[in-house]
């Protein structure tokens, strides 16, 4: 693991109320979600939103025989699409609004065993001015399967912020 399963979770969402404390966080300790549970039920539900029904997600029973994981894994894009809604649960930003602006690079380590829990740790690389009063963060991102060795997925993360 790249240090993240070290890092303690934050009990409490860390409350940001404009673009200073943003910027203060650059370079500081990573942020750390609560865990979440990747059950059956997520993944046959992202499958069907997705339309990506491929055993190795959708038919355990097949995916325990056949897979080279030994069991059903998540998509890796299910993965990826809990990070919004971990950061939320770890960083309180008191904004007008934000935004999703994209992914600078992203990459899938290692599987998710379905039945697996999952955290992300936050760090602030960058936080720039934008048009409209805006501000735009970069962040670090890693996702971890508990007990894993490898992350499940890196990330470079980018949001926008109206305060």
């Amino acid at each position: 693991m790249t240090g993240a399963s070290a890092l303690k979770t934050s009990a409490t969402p860390v409350r940001v109320a404009d673009a200073a404390t943003l910027r203060a966080r650059i370079g500081a300790e990573p942020l750390v979600s609560d865990w979440v549970q990747v059950d059956q039920s997520r993944v046959d539900r992202f499958a069907d939103a997705t339309g990506d029904h491929q055993w190795i997600h959708v038919d355990p029973e097949r995916a325990l025989r056949e897979s080279p994981f030994g069991g059903a894994v998540a998509h890796g894009f299910l993965t990826l699409s809990l990070v919004p809604a971990l950061l939320a649960r770890t960083v309180h930003l008191e904004q007008r609004m934000g935004v999703n602006y994209g992914l600078n690079r992203v990459r899938f380590p290692a599987p998710v065993p379905v039945g697996a829990r999952l955290r992300a740790s936050f760090a602030v690389a960058e936080v720039a001015d934008v048009a409209d009063d805006a501000i735009q963060v970069t962040w670090d991102i890693t996702v971890e399967a508990e007990g894993g060795s490898k992350p499940a997925c890196v990330a470079q993360f980018v949001t926008r912020h109206y305060f």
